[in-house]
């Protein structure tokens, strides 16, 4: 009597079943092994600090005691007893309306200028990103402060007295610190333009079109995406603004609150006066204020935001 093998089951077209689901299991473990740093550092470094933060908003804790729920105690005073809160609130936002769109637009001057630059475009480039690199750090934030102090650089020049300790003007001399740094916004811009096709430039030339015409009905459309990136990153950090503030106002916020911008009230209050729980509740509302403004210009750049691929959609 003889025994008769029974073939294996074939998967449709005659190949064998490959055994994917333990190989895919090994390739999914790599790829964990791989990511279990950055998942570590983001668990430990940011959410549980944030989880910890959030709890802290409706505490009263002075870093030395332990916390002491109050509820909703801390939002409620924020917005109703408050004022110098309120100042923050609008210092910080008259910051962002001066410096954002100066320093985006000076970003873009630079870039169309360098567009056109034969020689020596690297050199030119890296110099106006150098001030990108120097410009958040306490020591160049400390030189702006002696620049525009009484019998500083712009003293002497224009004769208009100190900035820095003039309420109409401190906010200025901060916000055109930001605008100084524009490098990382003009290499965006610049990279940009450089993928605007020439055709539609000797196109619109052949048609008569002036340069300011080809500026706003070529360059600006296709450059919108580009725009619109580096308006919501520029807008996200002026909101956080905190080291040109410190320098110039010697942590204060003065002259008059005038330079008190927010995240600089929410250190006075965290780690000047203690009060932590204060601190944590208004952490909490910029990052959903931010949130919100970042939410409102996606929504309005459905009408003015061109991407190229929307006519074959």
């Amino acid at each position: 009597m003889t025994t008769t093998d029974i073939p294996a089951a074939r998967a449709p077209g005659g190949a064998s079943p490959a055994p994917r689901r333990p190989r895919r299991r090994r390739r999914e473990g790599a790829a964990w092994v791989f990511l279990s740093p950055w998942v570590l550092g983001a668990s430990v470094l940011t959410l549980l600090p944030m989880a910890v933060s959030l709890y802290l908003s409706f505490t009263d804790y002075d870093m030395f005691n332990a916390p002491n729920w109050v509820g909703l105690r801390n939002y409620t005073q924020m917005f109703t007893e408050d004022p110098r809160y309120w100042r923050s609130v609008g210092a910080t936002l008259g910051y962002v309306v001066i410096a954002v769109p100066l320093q985006l637009g000076l970003a873009l001057a630079v870039a169309l200028a360098l567009k056109s630059v034969r020689r020596g475009k690297g050199f030119y480039r890296s110099a106006f990103y150098a001030p990108s690199l120097l410009g958040a750090s306490m020591s160049i934030a400390l030189v702006w402060r002696a620049i525009f102090n009484d019998g500083g650089t712009v003293d002497e020049l224009l004769g208009t007295g100190g900035w820095v300790n003039r309420p109409g003007w401190a906010l200025l001399a901060v916000a055109l610190l930001t605008v100084w740094q524009f490098g990382s916004p003009m290499v965006i811009f610049l990279a940009g333009l450089q993928q605007i096709p020439s055709e539609l430039y000797e196109a619109a030339a052949v048609d008569g079109a002036s340069r300011w015409r080809q500026f706003l009905s070529i360059t600006l459309p296709m450059l919108s995406p580009v725009l619109f990136f580096n308006l919501v990153l520029q807008t996200i950090q002026a909101f956080q603004v905190f080291t040109p503030a410190f320098a110039v106002s010697a942590g204060k916020g003065g002259p008059a609150d005038s330079t008190l911008f927010y995240t600089l009230y929410l250190y006075d209050r965290g780690f000047v006066a203690s009060h932590m729980g204060y601190a944590s509740a208004m952490a909490w509302v910029l990052l959903l204020a931010i949130g919100a403004v970042t939410v409102v210009l996606f929504r309005t750049s459905r009408s003015w935001v061109f991407y190229a691929d929307e006519e074959a959609r």
